[in-house]
């Protein structure tokens, strides 16, 4: 480790790489992610197939239908029943979670730039209150379009506790934890959307639903009381004294000496005014070449992974059969994912998984555009979800390790938003398997073909010290020698 690497270290030195004190913050953050799988999968149950008869003329789920008698031997209300979403009102149902989504994306991007200028606290709590109280307010709206704004409401919320709370825990963790800590970050997620048929079940009414997985968020309020910025963003800004008092508490709690980390925090800030520190913004990430390729190049692969695993999922979701036991079991292939790339991060670099996953997600999905359907073509479709949501959980760290402090959030809030990109195309692709299977796979098939080749322009950032400066983050993985890359 150079001198440069063991200065970027004094914070992981001082504090410990996973001690209690780590341990109770990555459960706070964990928390966070349970709502998060609820929201972003209830559409499932706010607007599930619903079959309807025409009582006009006796013809089941006809147009045009002026008098319509639904199904309800599964669900007694959905969004599409309380306001006639059939026929030429028949997209609005897709609307509400393309607004959603859209939300998401703003989110990200917003609550990312935020929390890299006021903290990571801050903007998370403001999130987790948008997210309790336009959760509740959905459930009680009674008209389409009101209901369907504050849903876009709940979207920029969840975009926002996402990002914050993954780099809250990247920036507390070591180094050699956080390929396995980034990877259990995305199982409260798979849990959630486990858990959600139970909501489903027991709450066949859209409003009550929306009322029930909304409820469980206020636990979350005592991150007002719990949740502190991190040390690293406060040295980052100057906020040493600030820094100091948390990491003493820190250290008190992982059973580790305090008595000169005063001393050696000084000695680290002095250390990095030397590097003219200043606030990032999401312009730094593009205004010099190497970051600029990183994080185009980054960004893509967010794309991908998202477009493949809310596509292809929404194609394994559409099997016959129960619709509780079907999101279950969807679920479940997304847990053995995240699962196994757990030992994947420890043996393989991280650019290596995402060219190597990337071309298998691509190559079973060519072979299921020749593929009839049948129990093959179900088998390519759920090696498409496994392969598609390793990446995901690879860029999630990739990322963080990518990219400075002063940046970090913005970058991921940045790679979020490209990442709703993706899940905003998926259903038109879905969708051409109306009219030609083949071509839906094949679309799906080109985009994580060419996020493959793209991985190659990557640097690998497994086992290097978090960075600080824009400096070592346009230094990092250029062909000539730098202080940061090698430890």
């Amino acid at each position: 480790m150079t001198d440069s690497g063991q200065k970027i270290d004094a914070i992981q030195e001082a504090v410990g790489s996973f001690g209690k004190y780590q341990f109770f913050l990555c459960f706070l953050m964990f928390l966070v992610k349970f709502p998060v799988a609820f929201h972003q999968m209830a559409i499932i149950f706010l607007a599930p197939k619903t079959d309807y008869v025409c009582l006009d003329n006796d013809l089941r789920n006809t147009c045009p239908c002026s008098n319509p008698e639904y199904d309800k031997s599964v669900f007694t209300n959905t969004i599409i029943m309380e306001w006639g979403l059939i026929c030429e009102k028949k997209w609005l149902s897709s609307f509400t979670q393309t607004l959603f989504q859209l939300g998401t994306l703003i989110g990200s991007v917003v609550f990312g730039m935020a929390s890299d200028r006021y903290g990571r606290k801050n903007p998370l709590l403001a999130a987790i209150v948008l997210q309790f109280v336009m959760g509740l307010v959905a459930s009680f709206l009674a008209g389409f379009w009101s209901f369907t704004f504050v849903r876009f409401l709940v979207g920029v919320s969840v975009g926002g506790t996402m990002v914050t709370s993954f780099v809250i825990v990247m920036e507390s963790v070591g180094s050699q934890y956080r390929d396995v800590i980034s990877a259990l970050y995305q199982v409260p997620f798979n849990m959630g959307h486990m858990i959600l048929p139970v909501f489903g079940y027991f709450r066949r009414s859209y409003d009550k639903f929306q009322l029930a997985i909304t409820i469980p968020n206020v636990v979350l309020l005592s991150y007002f009381i719990l949740v502190t910025d991190t040390p690293r963003w406060l040295i980052a800004m100057k906020r040493t004294d600030e820094a100091i008092k948390i990491m003493v508490k820190a250290a008190k709690m992982n059973n580790l000496p305090t008595e000169n980390l005063a001393q050696k925090i000084g000695d680290y800030q002095k250390e990095i005014e030397k590097h003219n520190l200043k606030k990032g913004s999401i312009l730094d990430l593009f205004r010099t070449p190497n970051m600029r390729k990183n994080m185009l190049a980054m960004s893509f692969n967010w794309l991908t992974c998202s477009y493949c695993f809310y596509g292809v999922s929404q194609y394994v979701g559409q099997l016959g059969g129960n619709v509780f036991i079907n999101v279950a079991a969807s679920a479940g292939v997304t847990m053995l994912g995240t699962l196994c790339s757990i030992p994947l991060m420890k043996v393989m670099g991280r650019r290596t998984i995402l060219i190597v996953f990337n071309f298998i997600c691509a190559g079973v999905l060519i072979i299921l555009s020749v593929l009839p359907p049948g129990t093959y073509s179900v088998v390519c479709a759920c090696i498409g979800v496994v392969t598609s949501f390793v990446v995901f959980v690879t860029v999630y760290l990739h990322c963080t390790e990518l990219f400075p402090t002063v940046v970090r959030n913005a970058a991921i809030g940045f790679s979020s938003m490209m990442a709703r990109v993706g899940s905003m195309i998926a259903p038109f692709v879905v969708g051409l398997g109306d009219t030609s299977p083949f071509w839906a796979a094949l679309t799906f098939a080109v985009v994580p073909l060419c996020a493959g080749f793209v991985s190659f322009l990557l640097p690998e950032s497994k086992g290097i010290e978090l960075m600080t400066t824009l400096e070592q983050g346009e230094n990092f993985g250029k062909k000539t020698k730098n202080v940061v890359q090698k430890l």
